[in-house]
């Protein structure tokens, strides 16, 4: 048996959520580093590839927002579906609420899916957002929705739903990852 694949060869999917800094992107390409096969499926990035007419998320959640962020949700489920059944681990990685990942996981049956609730205090996200380098615009832009987040997505929420929660407020990225990759999950 592959590290990374389930008894079946299949691949496993991780889905990923914090609010903006919370280390999501970079937390997705350590781990996936750690098998010999990981797709990285960022919601942010499918979404920026509508050419024309793209709606950028709003705390008041924009109804052609919404309709292009279930579309792009839809394609990634799908899309980690095809990859984790040819032996992948996949991360799907967005600021989800527990509602979303039901909303994700009708085209999971069957597979080994791992979600995540990536949390740091609110001082840490806005650290991390003001210095990262993986975005092509000026990140100052998210402090509001940082901050209108963070009360919105309190981890309790994420653990009633059966999501893992881990704190990375204190962590390196490299100890991040080892905390993801020690979680058990039901089999």
């Amino acid at each position: 048996m592959t590290e990374g694949t389930g008894q079946s060869g299949q691949g496993v999917i991780w889905v990923l959520s914090g609010s903006p800094g919370a280390g999501k992107s970079s937390v997705s390409r350590s781990l996936l580093a750690r098998f010999p096969f990981g797709l990285h499926l960022p919601i942010d990035d499918l979404r920026e590839m509508v050419v024309s007419g793209l709606a950028h998320p709003a705390l008041d959640h924009p109804p052609e927002a919404v309709r292009q962020f279930a579309l792009a949700r839809t394609a990634a489920a799908q899309t980690a579906r095809l990859y984790a059944e040819s032996g992948f681990a996949v991360v799907i990685e967005d600021v989800l609420w527990p509602a979303d990942l039901a909303f994700m996981a009708r085209h999971w049956e069957g597979l080994d899916v791992r979600p995540v609730r990536l949390f740091t205090t609110l001082e840490v996200a806005h650290e991390r957002n003001l210095t990262r380098t993986n975005k092509t615009f000026d990140t100052s832009v998210l402090a509001p929705l940082i901050d209108g987040l963070y009360p919105q997505m309190p981890p309790g929420i994420y653990r009633e739903a059966g999501w893992a929660v881990v704190d990375s407020s204190a962590l390196t990225l490299e100890s991040t990852v080892d905390a993801l990759l020690r979680l058990e999950w039901p089999a």
